[in-house]
């Protein structure tokens, strides 16, 4: 007979469990959260006030930044909150919550970076019908669709997974809400709730790669077409950083979700974690500010106009400064 028990909370193993250690955690996580919460709403900020970053390309760039900041916002401040409190607990519904969202933002995140393929595929194999395809109705339709979809997708997820009651321990050696820890502590009858879902999001998850890789075989063939190497590269400098930003996410997903389960993971094993929910983040804005050449002129036309705001009068010591 199943051992069924009425779980009202569960106990997040996190990383240590010496106080001192908790709280450095807590503080190293501080600072990542902020990097990647600073670098994110700045990336956004250019992209927004600058006039000549309108293209539909920095539009999903800008939706992407805000999907970064979602999923990174749901699980570390709770864990920070948790090392500094030396409290490891959530709540039943605070647990729903995190799955639900983080879901939610990580389904979405993938359908923003196949609209960002489609972008790039559409760009470079069929320059002069780009402006009529990517208009801004269609560029919005992809956008709401893809949260939208995540969103609806998160909500069935979550209520497959909490539909049911849970079988053995509350424990779930993890530093937040983990689907792979929640699936083994679920109740077969639960599970095979959850079974369509996760189905269904193999089958998103497969599309979605093979709708990038469709897109940029023509591109690479597209762009091999050029006889100037110039173009080549210019072309290839507009793709790379969305193929290392989809890369970075779809592997550090398939670590999290896919890896060989264990009873007593280890602290390594819940590295995996942290680059899924902290790693794209932080590196996303880097990579598209650092290749792309637009966006480092764009702060430099807003870094320069900030200060001015502050400083009216150009003939102050500090305005001087700036100027």
């Amino acid at each position: 007979m199943v051992n069924t028990t009425l779980v009202t909370h569960f106990l997040l193993l996190g990383f240590a469990e010496d106080p001192e250690m908790q709280t450095l955690c807590a503080v190293l996580f501080l600072l990542m959260y902020l990097v990647a919460l600073m670098s994110n709403l700045l990336v956004f900020t250019v992209l927004t006030l600058d006039p000549q970053l309108q293209a539909p390309m920095y539009f999903f760039l800008k939706n992407l930044s805000l999907l970064d900041v979602s999923l990174v916002s749901v699980p570390v401040p709770k864990f920070i909150l948790n090392s500094l409190t030396h409290s490891n607990s959530i709540s039943l519904p605070g647990c729903a919550f995190q799955i639900l969202l983080i879901t939610s933002f990580s389904a979405s995140e993938t359908f923003i970076l196949t609209a960002m393929s489609y972008d790039r595929y559409v760009a470079i194999c069929c320059p002069l019908h780009y402006e009529t395809i990517m208009s801004g109705q269609s560029c919005m339709l992809m956008a709401g669709a893809s949260w939208a979809v995540g969103g609806l997708f998160g909500a069935l997820y979550t209520a497959g997974i909490f539909s049911g009651p849970f079988c053995g321990s509350s424990v779930i050696p993890e530093f937040f809400c983990n689907v792979p820890s929640l699936l083994k502590i679920s109740c077969p009858e639960t599970l095979l709730v959850v079974y369509p879902s996760m189905g269904i999001a193999v089958c998103l998850g497969l599309f979605c790669c093979v709708c990038i890789v469709f897109s940029y075989v023509h591109i690479l063939s597209a762009v091999l077409r050029i006889p100037s190497r110039k173009s080549q590269s210019k072309a290839f400098s507009t793709c790379l950083p969305h193929l290392i930003v989809f890369n970075i996410f779809m592997l550090s997903a398939f670590m999290v979700y896919l890896r060989p389960p264990a009873d007593a993971p280890p602290l390594i094993d819940r590295l995996p974690s942290v680059m899924y929910t902290v790693l794209p983040p932080i590196l996303n804005p880097a990579i598209y500010t650092l290749r792309n050449g637009d966006i480092k002129r764009g702060l430099r036309r807003l870094l320069p106009a900030l200060p001015a705001h502050l400083c009216p009068s150009p003939k102050t010591p500090s305005c001087k400064q700036v100027a």
